[in-house]
C-alpha cells in the first residue's frame, strides 16, 4: 500500500466524485480510477460503490478512511519536521476566505504571511456557500484554515481564533420614513422587505437569530453575495439591510440605524478543526493571527 494511493482513496471520498478528485490531484482521471482499483485488489475488497450520481463508501472504505487520513497526516508532519530542521516551512495551505469588508486587510495579512514563510504555498478558496460551507469544508479535511464569520457558540468540531467584531447595522434609502432616526426597536422592522444574504451566510445567520429572538418575521426579498451590491440595491429602494457597520462609508445615498434592542454582533475568526493536529504551516498562521490581535 503507497502513500499515493491512500491521497487517491481520501480525494475520491470527500469528493464522492472520480472527476472532482481529479481536478483536486491535478491528474488526469484515468489515473485516479487505475490507482484506486489496484488498492482494491491489493487489500481484496471494494473500497467505494459507483453510482451513476456520486460515489459512496463501502463499509470497508469507512473503516479504511480515518486510518489513511492518520497515514497522511502523520506523512506530513514527518515533513514538516525536517523542513523545520532545514530552517523554513513548506508544504501547501489550504486556505478558505470570506470576504472581510474592512475588517482585516486579508491580502496583506496573507502577505506578511508569505514573506515570513515563502517556501508554504497558500491555495486559497472562496466561500462559494458562505462561512457554514467553510466549516463543512474543514470538517471534511477539504481546508487546513478558513477565515470566517459568525454570531457564536463556536461550531463543533471547530476552534476559532477570533480577529475582530462589528455589529450590523440597518441601512435604509435616505428617503426612507426611518432616515431621519439614529435608533430603530427590531419589533419596528416588522414587514419591511429585506436585502441580505442566503442561508448559511454569516450575516443571514446573525440576523435570523435576532428576528427569531424578538419573534418578528425577517422577510428576505432579495438575496446578494457581497455588501456593495447590498447597499446599492438599499439605494435604489428595492428593501432595507442589516450589514456589518465597518463596510459601511459615508456619502452611499442611505441612512445607517442602530438596533438598538437586539443582538447583532458580528464575529471574524480564524477557524481551524479542533479534533486533528494542524500542520506546521497551519500552526505559524494561527500565531501570526494571535500576534495580529496582540498589535491590535
Amino acid at each position: 500500500m503507497e502513500l499515493r494511493q491512500l491521497e487517491y482513496f481520501v480525494a475520491v471520498a470527500e469528493e464522492a466524485n472520480f472527476t472532482r478528485a481529479a481536478a483536486r490531484l491535478h491528474v488526469v482521471q484515468s489515473a485516479v480510477s487505475t490507482t484506486i482499483k489496484n488498492l482494491e485488489r491489493e487489500l481484496g475488497v471494494p473500497l467505494l460503490e459507483r453510482t451513476p450520481r456520486r460515489v459512496l463508501l463501502t463499509d470497508a472504505g469507512a473503516a479504511l478512511l480515518p486510518r489513511a487520513h492518520a497515514a497522511l497526516d502523520a506523512t506530513r508532519e514527518a515533513a514538516d519536521a525536517v523542513a523545520e530542521v532545514r530552517g523554513g516551512l513548506r508544504g501547501t495551505l489550504r486556505l478558505g476566505a470570506i470576504t472581510t469588508v474592512g475588517l482585516i486587510d486579508l491580502p496583506v495579512f496573507l502577505g506578511e504571511f508569505h514573506r515570513r514563510h515563502p517556501g508554504v504555498f497558500l491555495r486559497t478558496c472562496a466561500a462559494a456557500s458562505g462561512s457554514q460551507g467553510l466549516v463543512d469544508a474543514l470538517l471534511e479535511r477539504r481546508l487546513d484554515l478558513a477565515f470566517v464569520s459568525g454570531p457564536g457558540p463556536h461550531p463543533t468540531g471547530i476552534t476559532l481564533t477570533d480577529l475582530a467584531t462589528s455589529v450590523l447595522d440597518l441601512v435604509v434609502p435616505a428617503d426612507h420614513p426611518l432616515a431621519k432616526r439614529r435608533t430603530v426597536s427590531i419589533t419596528e422592522l416588522t414587514g419591511l422587505d429585506f436585502v441580505d444574504f442566503p442561508v448559511g451566510y454569516s450575516n443571514r445567520t446573525v440576523a435570523d437569530r435576532a428576528f427569531a429572538a424578538a419573534s418578528v418575521p425577517h422577510r428576505v426579498a432579495i438575496e446578494i453575495t457581497d455588501l456593495t451590491t447590498g447597499v446599492a440595491y438599499v439605494r435604489n429602494g428595492l428593501g432595507v439591510a442589516l450589514l456589518p457597520r465597518v463596510a459601511l462609508g459615508k456619502g452611499q445615498d442611505v441612512a445607517t440605524l442602530t438596533v438598538d434592542d437586539a443582538d447583532l454582533e458580528w464575529r471574524f475568526s480564524l477557524a481551524a478543526p479542533s479534533e486533528r493536529t494542524p500542520g506546521a504551516a497551519a500552526r505559524a498562521m494561527i500565531a501570526m493571527a494571535h500576534e495580529f490581535i496582540w498589535r491590535g
